[in-house]
C-alpha cells in the first residue's frame, strides 16, 4: 500500500468528504446505530503488533477476528488473532497470544483460550473458519508470518493442531507471509478446500529503511520495495488431508501481493470463482473452468479502478448490493484512492460504479481495512460497514491526515446510491487504528453486530441498537451432498410485491477475518417471505413458501 499517499490537494478532499454527512441527513431513512459493549461483555483483548520504532512492514498488517459457534450451543463466540515480539518473533510473552472468548449466555464472554488450546504461536495475521471435515463443528485456519496453523475442532470444546498431518506443513505454507485465507468447495465434491493469500517476501533481517522523503521521519515501506508471492490452493482429499494443487490448477502461475480473498460464482456457471485483492498491483479474478482457473481480472473489469490504476486493495466483500441476482464487488483501499465498487453487469463483466453510487466522495479521505455488505437496518437492501485506520501510525508528523480514524457505515438508499451515516451511528465513530472486522448476530435479536480489532487498543464489540421496527429472517443451512456449512449456496427470497433479495453463504468476509455462515435478510415491513429458494453447491434446489419472519430457519439439504 502506498505509505505516503498521492500528491493531491487535501483541501479539495476534505471539502468533498464533508459533503457526505449532509447528503445522509437529507436521506430521511431509519437510523443505524451501534453501541460498543466490549467492556461490560467481558472482552479484554488488545491487538498487540510489537511496534518497535523500526517500522517493520509486518507491524501494521495484523488483526484478523472471527465469529463462530465453536461449541454448537447456538451462541456466537469470538476468536482474535494477535501479533508477536519482533524482530526475533519470540513466543514467550502471553501478551501476544491469540484469544478465544466463549459466549456464556448472559450477554458476557469468558476467555477459554487455554482450555481450548488455540493460543497459537508466531506473528498472526488472519483467520479462516469452516467445518472442513463435515463433522458438525467449525475448524480454524490461521495464516501468519512464516507460520500458519490448522486447528481441528474435536467437538468437546478443545482443538488439535493438525497442520503437519493435514499436509499443510510444507515450506510453501510455513515459510511464506500469509495474510488471509478462505474456505470454499471449488470442485463441488462436498468437501471444503483451502485458499491461502500470500503477500510479500520479507524477513526481519531483510527489512528496508524507508524515511519519509519530505519530513525525514521513518515510515512503513511501500510494498514496491519487496517481491510478491503466488497464492496457494489446497484440495480437501476427504481423509483429513489436503493436497497442494496450486500449480495444477493454474493458481501458482500468478504472482501478486495478496491481502484478502472472497468467493462467488459471479457468472452463474455453477462453479465458485476467486477474487483476490492485491496491494498496489492489479487484483486477481480467478475464473473456475472446472479443474483449472483462468485469471480474468482485467477483462472482467475488477483488476484496476476506473482510471486504469491499481490501488492499495485490502478488504473485500462480494455480495449482491442491488438485489438484481448478481454478486457485486467492494474493495477497501487507502486515502485518496476511494473504495472501489464494481457492479456485476452479467456476461462476466463488471462496471466501476464507485462515484455514481456516492462512495467516491464518501471514502476518498479514508483508509479502509475490513468490510462487509449487510442489511444493518433490515429494510431489505444491504448497507456497508468499513473498519478504518491509516497504515502509518505517525501520519500526523508529515501530513494533514490523521492515522486514527473512525469506522464508516454507508446506508443503501435502495435506488443505487449509498449515503454516509457514520456520524449518526453511535460508538463506531471513535478514532483508532482499526483492522479486522467480523459480522454476525451476537445476541439473537435479528440485527447484525460487528466485532472490530484495534492496533494496541482494546477490541470493540459493536452491538446493533438500530430501532427494531423492521422484520428479518435468518437462514442456516446444513449440507448433506454439499459441504455441511452450505458454503457457496445461493439463497433467494421474495417478499411483498414480488421484491427479490439474493445472498450467499460464506465465512470469508473483509480483511483477514471470518464471519458467521448464517445468512441474514431484512424483510422491512413484511413479516413473511412469500418464497425462499436455496441453490445448493451440489446443484440441488430447495424451496419453501410463506416463511414467517423474525426467526432463524434451519434447512437441511434434501
Amino acid at each position: 500500500m502506498r505509505r505516503t499517499g498521492l500528491l493531491r490537494s487535501w483541501t479539495v478532499l476534505v471539502l468533498l468528504a464533508l459533503l457526505a454527512p449532509h447528503t445522509a441527513a437529507r436521506d430521511g431513512g431509519a437510523p443505524i446505530a451501534f453501541e460498543d459493549i466490549a467492556a461490560r461483555a467481558g472482552i479484554a483483548f488488545t491487538l498487540s503488533n510489537s511496534a518497535t520504532g523500526q517500522k517493520h512492514i509486518v507491524e501494521p498488517m495484523t488483526g484478523g477476528v472471527a465469529l463462530l459457534d465453536y461449541d454448537n450451543d447456538g451462541r456466537l463466540d469470538i476468536y482474535f488473532v494477535n501479533g508477536a515480539r519482533l524482530p526475533s518473533l519470540a513466543k514467550d510473552d502471553p501478551v501476544f497470544a491469540n484469544r478465544l472468548y466463549r459466549q456464556t449466555g448472559d450477554g458476557r464472554f469468558s476467555d477459554l483460550t487455554r482450555e481450548a488450546g488455540v493460543a497459537a504461536e508466531g506473528y498472526g495475521m488472519g483467520v479462516a473458519v469452516a467445518d472442513y471435515d463435515n463433522d458438525g463443528f467449525p475448524d480454524i485456519f490461521l495464516p501468519g508470518l512464516h507460520r500458519s496453523t490448522l486447528y481441528h475442532n474435536r467437538g468437546n470444546g478443545t482443538f488439535e493442531d493438525v497442520t503437519v498431518p493435514a499436509g499443510l506443513g510444507s515450506d510453501d505454507v510455513q515459510r511464506r507471509w500469509s495474510v488471509a485465507a478462505g474456505w470454499f468447495d471449488y470442485d463441488n465434491d462436498g468437501r471444503l478446500d483451502l485458499f491461502i493469500v500470500h503477500y510479500l517476501v520479507w524477513t526481519p533481517a531483510a527489512d528496508r529503511v524507508c524515511p519519509n522523503p519530505t519530513a525525514g521521519y521513518r515510515i512503513y515501506c511501500d510494498p514496491q520495495y519487496y517481491q510478491g508471492l503466488p497464492n496457494s490452493l489446497f484440495h480437501n482429499d476427504g481423509n483429513g488431508k489436503f493436497t497442494d494443487v496450486s500449480a495444477a490448477t493454474g493458481i501458482a502461475d500468478h504472482v501478486g501481493k495478496g491481502m484478502s480473498a472472497a468467493f462467488s460464482d459471479y457468472d452463474g456457471d455453477g462453479r465458485p470463482d476467486i477474487f483476490v485483492t492485491n496491494d498496489t498491483v492489479p487484483n486477481f479474478l480467478f475464473h473456475n473452468e472446472g479443474g483449472r482457473f483462468r485469471e480474468v481480472g482485467l477483462t472482467a473489469g475488477v483488476s484496476v479502478n476506473d482510471l486504469g490504476r491499481p490501488v492499495s486493495s485490502m478488504g473485500i466483500d462480494v455480495r449482491d448490493y442491488d438485489n438484481d441476482g448478481q454478486d457485486d464487488v467492494l474493495v477497501t483501499a487507502l486515502a485518496t484512492q476511494t473504495f472501489p465498487l464494481w457492479r456485476n453487469l452479467g456476461r462476466g463483466l463488471f462496471q466501476d460504479v464507485t462515484h455514481r453510487t456516492g462512495l467516491g466522495v464518501a471514502t476518498v479521505a479514508r483508509s479502509g481495512w475490513s468490510t462487509g455488505i449487510y442489511d444493518f437496518d433490515n429494510d431489505g437492501v444491504k448497507d456497508i460497514f468499513v473498519a478504518n485506520g491509516d497504515v502509518q501510525d505517525n501520519t500526523e508528523v508529515y501530513s494533514t491526515r490523521t492515522s486514527r480514524q473512525g469506522n464508516s457505515v454507508f446506508r443503501n438508499t435502495g435506488d443505487g446510491r449509498f449515503v454516509d451515516v457514520s456520524a449518526l451511528t453511535g460508538d463506531i465513530g471513535r478514532a483508532a487504528l482499526h483492522r479486522g472486522a467480523a459480522f454476525g448476530d451476537l445476541d439473537g435479536d435479528g440485527r447484525m453486530d460487528v466485532v472490530v480489532t484495534r492496533l494496541n487498543e482494546p477490541a470493540a464489540v459493536f452491538r446493533n441498537v438500530s430501532p427494531a421496527t423492521a422484520h428479518w429472517l435468518r437462514v442456516r443451512l446444513v449440507g448433506r451432498r454439499s459441504n455441511r456449512d452450505g458454503i457457496g449456496a445461493r439463497i433467494r427470497i421474495v417478499t411483498e410485491g414480488g421484491r427479490e433479495q439474493w445472498n450467499r453463504v460464506t465465512t470469508a468476509v473483509g480483511y483477514a477475518s471470518a464471519s458467521e455462515p448464517t445468512v441474514q435478510f431484512g424483510l422491512g415491513a413484511s413479516g413473511t417471505a412469500k418464497q425462499l429458494e436455496v441453490q445448493w453447491p451440489s446443484g440441488a434446489r430447495q424451496t419453501m413458501a410463506d416463511v414467517a419472519g423474525d426467526r432463524v430457519v434451519t434447512l437441511t439439504e434434501p
